[in-house]
């Protein structure tokens, strides 16, 4: 299966414009509330019409404004998830189930696959229950296998996990990890939360704007997010504007500090530095750091850094092991912003 989209459509004040392709794999759009992430999906299933542009999922084309096609959402084969599961309250779980089964003509092969499925989703002890009777959890499940009945060509995501405990989270993350691997098609998700879509995603795609900033590769996004949204959305908190003053050499005006890069290009507006990036000790980048504050985590420490002579510059996060910490900690520290850990990003607008 595979899937090529290529749309624009204005609402409002607000402009969305994308274009990508994915094959089998989960494809992740990733971006903040109010991008378009979820725009594009409803596009996709037919909920919401683009204003021109082109989407075919497996050589079948859904929309086509050029050509005037434009599928109903019924003819599409989509499965979209919605957030809140959208479950029929008045319904229980079998009966939930079976509204997915409709394409199925022969009644007898109808209710063996929908029994099938309420058995491999684990939920026949539940068949007689209503929505208001679940957890977020198992809500989740009569939902996906509601959707995984109708036999769909494409399976949407959108944002699975929010409406649940951050302690169900991972292991209904595994459940669906799993359904995915049986289905065997593409799948988008939608979501904002950098580590869930690195745990759940092959590629990439970073959303800002109604637009797409960076595609890729989940891990070649993480290491080079490209923009400074990108940088943002895959957990840099360390970022400062620069001015270039040399051949690949930067002042980081947020930090107050200068800094030896590699391939300095003239698109680049910004610098960051994930903070388990941050070495102690002297070498390439090494600064005399004054201590501002240190903050003490779960599982780890977070020590925000000055450069030493510097007054009202924005402090650098350097996270380490708790172990670590006690064998430096002092009011001031060497630390080193190694050259190629350095991220050059592009301004969102030039991405």
């Amino acid at each position: 299966m595979s899937i090529y989209v290529d749309i624009e459509k204005k609402l409002g004040s607000f402009s969305l414009k994308v274009k990508f392709e994915a094959a089998d794999e989960t494809l992740a759009l990733l971006g903040a509330s109010g991008c378009g992430k979820s725009m594009t999906l409803r596009c996709i299933a037919g909920i919401e019409k683009p204003d021109k542009g082109r989407i075919v999922v497996d050589g079948i084309t859904l929309f086509d404004s050029e050509k005037n096609i434009n599928l109903s959402p019924q003819e599409r084969h989509v499965g979209l998830m919605f957030q809140n599961y959208a479950l029929f309250p008045n319904m229980t779980v079998l009966q939930n189930i079976r509204t997915g089964a409709k394409r199925e003509k022969n009644k007898d092969k109808r209710e063996n696959f929908v029994r099938q499925v309420v058995d491999s989703f684990g939920l026949a002890e539940l068949a007689n229950h209503y929505p208001y009777q679940l957890s977020g959890g198992q809500q989740q499940r009569v939902a996906l296998a509601r959707i995984l009945v109708s036999d769909p060509h494409i399976l949407l995501l959108d944002e699975p996990f929010s409406a649940l405990d951050s302690h169900l989270r991972f292991r209904l993350e595994q459940e669906v990890r799993s359904v995915i691997r049986s289905f065997g098609k593409t799948v988008l998700l939608v979501s904002h939360d950098r580590d869930e879509v690195y745990r759940m995603a092959d590629s990439i795609a970073v959303m800002s704007n109604g637009r797409i900033e960076a595609f890729g590769e989940k891990k070649a996004i993480f290491a080079s997010p490209q923009t400074r949204t990108g940088a943002m959305l895959t957990g840099c908190k360390n970022i400062s504007a620069i001015e270039c003053i040399g051949p690949n050499r930067i002042y980081a005006a947020e930090w107050g500090m200068e800094l030896a890069v590699n391939g300095l290009s003239k698109a680049a507006r910004y610098v960051g530095i994930r903070m388990h990036d941050i070495c102690p000790g002297k070498g390439d980048n090494a600064t005399l750091f004054k201590v501002v504050d240190v903050i003490e985590n779960p599982f780890s420490i977070t020590v925000m850094l000055r450069p030493d002579g510097t007054e009202n510059t924005m402090p650098i996060g350097w996270e380490t092991e708790k172990e670590t910490w006690k064998n430096y900690q002092a009011d001031k520290l060497y630390m080193r912003l190694p050259t190629a850990s350095l991220l050059l990003l592009e301004d969102n607008e030039n991405a």
